[in-house]
């Protein structure tokens, strides 16, 4: 009879998610997971069957509480301006105990070109902020609060684009005052 799990899976994705977002998936060793999670091999491999399998999770988990936030943003009564200021506002006063860069445009880059499934879930998500941001452009548009000439979903890929291009500026080294410089940039083009 196998014995009962006795520690917290989901606290257990949260370090991966944290290990894997530090280092990338090639990067984090099954060593690194278990420092993190404070897990043996053998409780890793029988729970999550696979680095990758743990990796899938984490990404999932990541995109999820990330997204969440954004979209609750998105939604509110704010401004459009004040929405996107402040989202790209969050990438230059990141927390320090945030990992630089983003971990769906790590993987992206790392894995989406030879793995067709994380490419798959990638693109999901991609074509889900798409929507989320196009909408918001195309209800700021009907309010006046953007040029009636703006194409939104133009505008939500640029914005996109310009977020994913400050986390790797971010994970390269920028300082604030150049990711601020960034980001009031991109604000002028709205």
């Amino acid at each position: 009879m196998p014995r009962p799990r006795t520690f917290d899976e989901d606290r257990a994705v949260d370090a991966a998610m944290h290990a894997f977002w530090r280092a990338g998936y090639e990067a984090t060793s099954t060593e690194d997971l278990c420092a993190a999670t404070g897990l043996g091999r053998s409780s890793i491999y029988n729970t999550f069957t696979s680095k990758r399998d743990l990796f899938g999770r984490a990404l999932r988990r990541y995109m999820a509480t990330k997204n969440a936030a954004t979209f609750d943003l998105l939604d509110s009564e704010t401004e459009v301006r004040a929405k996107i200021r402040t989202l790209l506002w969050q990438i230059v006063d990141a927390p320090e105990e945030d990992p630089l860069g983003c971990l769906v445009v790590n993987s992206t880059i790392e894995l989406a070109p030879r793995d067709p499934e994380l490419a798959a879930v990638l693109a999901t998500d991609y074509q889900r902020r798409l929507a989320v941001l196009t909408d918001m452009f195309e209800t700021a548009r009907r309010a006046g609060e953007i040029a009636p000439d703006k194409q939104p979903t133009a505008l939500a890929h640029f914005v996109i684009a310009t977020i994913g291009g400050m986390r790797v500026a971010a994970r390269g080294g920028a300082d604030r005052e150049t990711l601020a410089a960034i980001a009031t940039t991109a604000l002028d083009a709205l």
